[in-house]
């Protein structure tokens, strides 16, 4: 059975950073790809950044790019999202998801089978 579980979340001030790790079990495949989500209360679902394993091709959301950087470790089948110049409004749940092979676009959450249960992220002095 695939399971995710994020980690890493927690309370930082703005501008501050916060290394968030997705980690996969029950997944077999080598070509998979992984992005994280997160949902603030109140707004909707919003995709954040995806990776690919097969090229470590990325993407990112305008509201992340230059902020967030995204990584993987295939032989350990984990996905890290690096956050760095925090702002209050990254305040959310933060969660990872995985779908086998490449996906279309890779920010939209229903591109991927399975999905973790989140860790939250507040940004706030």
């Amino acid at each position: 059975q695939v399971q995710l579980v994020e980690s890493g979340g927690g309370l930082v001030q703005p501008g501050g950073s916060l290394r968030l790790r997705c980690a996969a079990s029950g997944f077999s495949l080598d070509y998979y790809t992984v992005g994280w989500f997160r949902q603030a209360p109140g707004k909707e679902r919003e995709g954040v950044s995806c990776i690919t394993s097969s090229d470590g091709s990325t993407r990112y959301a305008d509201s992340v790019k230059g902020r967030f950087t995204i990584s993987s470790d295939n032989a350990k089948k984990t996905v890290d999202l690096q956050m760095n110049s925090l702002r209050p409004d990254d305040t959310a749940i933060y969660y990872c998801a995985i779908a086998p092979g490449r996906v279309g676009h890779g920010l939209g959450w229903h591109e991927y089978a399975y999905r973790g249960q989140g860790t939250q992220v507040t940004v706030s002095s």
